[in-house]
């Protein structure tokens, strides 16, 4: 099975932190907002403001905003999504932004400053892909399979088009044209992992599942979804058992997580070792795009294909 199983696996649904706590966040941010009213990046008189909450929501969001909004995203370069923490001032930012785009459950301390001081626009990009919001599945890591990347420009587009009716032809022409290439993206890798059906794609942590789900792939991790925790020696002898079984000639790792594990065992085995980089942080060189080109040329000098 993937990681996902068409989202069959789930989880519980987010919980809010205690009532009291958010009111205390909100009303340290007020302070903060009144104390600063031209607020730190977004908002005010230099257009229409867009808060991003990680990298892939930036970049959808840039794309569509051209040169009529101001994007900036939450999460620093480099920064882990999963653990960001909110400063005051970024979640007095929150409720002045124009526009929010975050992805409900994946980040708590966004979850938390949403739901106390609501923006006034909002996309949830888990409802704007279609993934059952009150089903969250254990692998956030949607962006990965092209084809959901284009509703989002859309509801972006639709949102900025309300707070700037002046440019809203702008903004949807250009959530069409960024769809169209998601579109073309997700052909190449229909056409080049054509022959892998089924293959057996075996992973440092399971941050795949929606990708190998796209192109039927099998996705397997070393360790479970969570870059933290260590696979353990029974989980290490099922994985060399695969790799015998399938004739695994590489083991894939991200670009996020420490390849020693992943490196130890491919030596044990006698195979090889590539990248894989689950997008959660801007790259270092290029863009969404050319990310996602370099990932496909690794599955297919990885992947062993029929």
């Amino acid at each position: 099975m993937t990681a996902l199983n068409h989202h069959s696996r789930r989880r519980s649904v987010r919980n809010i932190r205690a009532a009291v706590a958010g009111l205390a966040m909100a009303s340290l941010a007020g302070t903060l907002a009144a104390c600063d009213p031209e607020g730190s990046e977004g908002g005010g008189a230099d257009g229409v403001s867009v808060l991003a909450a990680f990298y892939p929501l930036q970049f959808v969001s840039e794309r569509v905003a051209g040169e009529e909004a101001t994007v900036t995203s939450l999460t620093p370069p480099g920064a882990d999504p999963h653990s960001l923490e909110l400063a005051p001032v970024q979640v007095a930012d929150m409720a002045e932004a124009d526009l929010v785009i975050y992805s409900s459950g994946l980040q708590p301390a966004v979850d938390d400053a949403v739901a106390s001081q609501p923006p006034p626009r909002l996309v949830d990009a888990w409802d704007a892909a279609g993934i059952e919001a009150d089903l969250l599945a254990e692998d956030p890591h949607f962006w990965l399979d092209p084809t959901l990347l284009g509703p989002v420009a859309g509801a972006v587009a639709d949102e900025l088009a309300a707070a700037d009716p002046d440019n809203a032809e702008a903004y949807h022409d250009r959530a069409d044209e960024l769809s169209a290439e998601l579109d073309e993206l997700d052909q190449q890798y229909t056409d080049r992992l054509a022959g892998c059906s089924g293959a057996m794609l075996i992973t440092a942590h399971e941050a795949f599942g929606y990708l190998a789900d796209r192109y039927d792939l099998r996705q397997e991790g070393i360790a479970g979804i969570d870059p933290e925790v260590e696979a353990s020696p029974a989980r290490m002898r099922e994985v060399a058992d695969l790799v015998e079984e399938y004739g695994v000639q590489t083991l894939f790792f991200e670009t996020i997580t420490a390849p020693d594990v992943t490196e130890a065992l491919a030596a044990e085995a006698g195979v090889s070792t590539a990248v894989l980089d689950p997008l959660e942080s801007p790259p270092t060189e290029g863009d969404y795009f050319a990310t996602m080109e370099a990932n496909l040329e690794a599955l297919e000098n990885g992947l062993v294909c029929g």
